[in-house]
């Protein structure tokens, strides 16, 4: 082989070195993650209840449910609201979730509005900010919203029921569909408190 011929074959393993390593560091993590590692993570800043700031890192710290809804819903939110409140008060005080409730309509639901509504469940922050702000928070979690528009001019809003479960690292854990069986709703929370 020439000279030439030899210098173009090293540099054609260095190049198909550079790839494999890009390959393991770059590549490989990247398809490896899963819903978990990408479910709330997003660029949204929303005001909370509390008066704190909910954001992805909201997530961590504690073990969380974070729920999508809206005050004027007849049904779905009062009820999930009043399934949460039994599964805190069987927890107990010490094993009790974190949990949001975050507006999928905040033009009628603003702070205030929130604070009244979630005020009875324990453990309960509402969350509401603007238009665009809920709409990249809607698109983080991954959940379901559309504005339905009523015959006499009113609406409302058609959204995901499911109760989304993160860990104490922000990961999501697993969704509680709407009246899911209490039995195993407990056992999920329990098994994430416990992992």
């Amino acid at each position: 082989m020439s000279r030439k011929g030899l210098m173009l074959a090293l540099w054609g393993l260095v190049a198909l070195a550079i790839l494999a390593f890009a390959a393991l560091k770059v590549i490989q993590p990247m398809l490896n993650r899963t819903l978990a590692d990408e479910l709330g993570r997003g660029d949204y800043e929303l005001q909370m209840t509390d008066g704190g700031t909910f954001t992805e890192d909201s997530l961590k710290g504690a073990y969380t449910a974070v729920f999508f809804g809206f005050t004027h819903c007849p049904e779905v939110c009062p009820t999930t609201l009043g399934d949460i409140a039994t599964w805190q008060e069987d927890l107990g005080e010490d094993k009790q979730l974190r949990v949001f409730f975050v507006t999928v309509d905040p033009e009628r639901d603003d702070v205030d509005t929130l604070r009244d509504y979630v005020s009875w469940a324990p453990g309960v922050t509402g969350v509401s900010g603007s238009r665009d702000e809920i709409d990249e928070a809607i698109k983080a979690f991954r959940v379901y919203a559309r504005q339905v528009e009523l015959e006499d001019g009113d609406y409302t809003m058609d959204h995901s029921a499911s109760v989304l479960l993160f860990d104490q690292k922000g990961r999501f854990f697993e969704p509680i569909g709407y009246q899911e069986d209490y039995d195993r709703v407990i056992d999920k929370i329990r098994r994430m408190q416990a992992s």
